[in-house]
């Protein structure tokens, strides 16, 4: 294979090993379900002084309907968001995350205006291509590696995935400027063959694992995976998190990352972070609302956000979108039983600064 044409600085690669807060982007509209540029602006803005790592945009959190002719809204949402990292001069390693969506040709598209935008890398959705075998996903993969890093995706299929088996994940390992994979299957088994494909890679060194588990967010980020790999104990560990959780309370999950960092690998872990992990696993319950099949997850991260006042409502592209029976009060019960962990205060601090209404080139 010739060599890809971007891929990620030294400083960017050793910050995603090391285990970044990349939060999803959402989609900020009117009431009119338009762009509401001003508060779409102020959530970027939010990210950044919360201090994550990265930001993924254009994914699932984004509203795949983003992209719909008609709307036409995935080259706006991600250049502000470049405009919005770009203005802050961060001194920080950050990596701009795309998601990237589609068959071949689509995904080589999207890969391109990415990096027009200046993205660092593409979230590779395997979506919506239930015809595909594995060998042309695989396939896919390796094209859309060559335009931009590109970050594998496991996607539970509750909301669109699809069950992979364990060499489709070693062979994903084995292409290069794959830099990392998110493992959002939900289940234990699945994320097992995610970790373990790549602890059998010869690139098992180049790719960071990261979940996408919002269901055992705390334990994830506690677990090393080991597997003997050619009679050599070969060791993976789950350094950080690409989640739609974290698009909320994000200053309290960047918080929450650097803690984990500090304990674990320290030996012992309390008992205490199980405690933690059931009590995030239930925020992201309300959140996400699997209680309907996740029919609320947009909506629900929407409510936490306009109630901060990072957003003016709840208003997804489809009008069906919209909250399920009782989960506002799920929201109410979280807030009530886990205070401690929104950042609601933070929020409260800064918000004036973030709706400002300058733009990137003021």
């Amino acid at each position: 294979m010739k060599n890809p044409e971007h891929s990620l600085t030294a400083e960017q690669i050793a910050a995603l090993h090391d285990g970044l807060v990349i939060p999803a982007h959402p989609l900020a509209l009117d009431e009119n379900r338009k762009l509401d540029e001003r508060h779409q602006r102020a959530l970027t803005r939010y990210y950044i002084d919360s201090g994550v790592g990265g930001i993924a945009v254009g994914v699932h959190s984004t509203q795949f309907e983003i992209r719909d002719p008609g709307v036409d809204l995935f080259e706006p949402v991600l250049r502000m968001a470049a405009e919005e990292v770009q203005r802050a001069q961060l001194q920080r390693p950050f990596i701009l995350v795309a998601g990237i969506c589609g068959p071949t040709a689509q995904a080589l598209r999207e890969a391109e205006t990415a990096r027009k935008l200046g993205y660092d890398a593409g979230l590779l959705s395997m979506g919506g291509l239930a015809n595909c075998s594995e060998e042309e996903l695989l396939e896919r993969t390796r094209e859309v590696a060559q335009k931009i890093p590109v970050i594998g995706f496991y996607l539970q299929p509750s909301v669109g995935g699809r069950m992979f088996s364990f060499d489709f994940w070693r062979e994903l390992a084995e292409i290069p400027n794959v830099v990392a994979i998110k493992m959002a299957p939900f289940n234990r088994y699945q994320t097992l063959d995610v970790a373990r494909a790549v602890c059998y890679s010869s690139r098992r060194d180049e790719i960071a694992l990261y979940t996408g588990n919002d269901d055992n967010i705390i334990v994830d980020l506690f677990t090393t995976y080991r597997f003997r790999v050619d009679g050599e104990l070969v060791e993976k560990k789950v350094v950080g998190g690409l989640l739609g959780h974290w698009a909320v309370w994000t200053r309290k999950a960047v918080e929450l990352l650097e803690e984990i960092k500090q304990v674990r690998d320290g030996g012992t872990i309390a008992k205490e972070w199980l405690r933690r992990n059931v009590e995030v696993t239930d925020t992201n319950a309300a959140f996400f609302d699997p209680a309907h099949q996740f029919a609320g997850c947009i909506p629900g991260i929407h409510e936490v956000l306009r109630r901060q006042g990072l957003m003016r409502g709840i208003w997804c592209l489809n009008p069906e979108e919209t909250l399920s029976p009782g989960q506002a009060e799920e929201i109410d019960r979280i807030y009530r039983d886990y205070p401690h962990l929104n950042d609601d205060d933070f929020v409260r601090g800064q918000l004036n600064l973030w709706l400002e209404t300058k733009s990137n080139h003021a």
